[in-house]
């Protein structure tokens, strides 16, 4: 004897997992905050740091050293100065004076403000040292906001919480190529539309409701 199953509605269901989300006012507010800010992070990140290798020789060759060798020598030079910030957003996240939230905050606003004096190098040596510095500030930035993104969101609902703000960071990541491009790689046009996303998101994350710093869930 056939058993009539009852037809399954996905519309439904993707509506039940995304409504504990948006549960209260200030759940809904905290869910939304995330998402601008990832989504934020999402154009700023690759404006910056898909080009740095362009950015380093073109203005390497202005300073008179844009040569191949020097160009990835630096860049490898960035690459390392930054390994040293996730593990030390490890630490600042416990300290009662910045939590998760200050953590983030002071790391992108840093980021965004060694971006931004990144344009005042005078030579190849003082690119290299504010790169270095953005890199390390960065590292710290990615570390916190990976490890408070679940923690701002109810215990079972942190995949789909992870999967909205992934969804933002993409579709914003995607626009970064074509901004670029019509600002023009040649100017410094991208480099400060980084810097500001960058400095805005660092402000926007003071604005969490939430500080789980000590706290297994929501």
């Amino acid at each position: 004897m056939d058993v009539p199953f009852a037809p399954v509605n996905g519309k439904k269901k993707k509506k039940k997992k995304k409504k504990p989300l948006f549960a209260s006012r200030k759940i809904a507010y905290s869910t939304t905050l995330l998402i601008i800010i990832w989504a934020f992070i999402g154009l700023a990140f690759p404006l910056y740091n898909s080009f740095i290798t362009y950015y380093l020789e073109t203005r390497g060759a202005t300073f008179g050293d844009g040569s191949l060798y020097i160009t990835y020598r630096n860049q490898v030079i960035i690459s390392v100065i930054g390994v040293p910030g996730a593990l030390l957003a490890g630490w600042m996240v416990e300290l009662p004076l910045l939590g998760r939230k200050g953590t983030l905050s002071v790391s992108t606003l840093l980021t965004g403000a060694f971006i931004l004096a990144s344009t005042t190098a005078r030579n190849s040596n003082a690119l290299l040292g504010w790169n270095c510095a953005y890199s390390f500030t960065s590292n710290i930035m990615y570390g916190v906001l990976y490890a408070l993104s679940p923690e701002l969101f109810p215990t079972k609902d942190r995949g789909t919480g992870n999967a909205l703000v992934a969804i933002g960071n993409r579709i914003f990541g995607i626009m970064s190529p074509i901004i670029a491009m019509y600002a023009n790689l040649a100017t410094s046009a991208p480099i400060y539309v980084s810097g500001v996303l960058f400095l805005g998101t660092g402000f926007i994350a003071l604005l969490l409701p939430f500080e789980p710093r000590g706290k297994t869930s929501l």
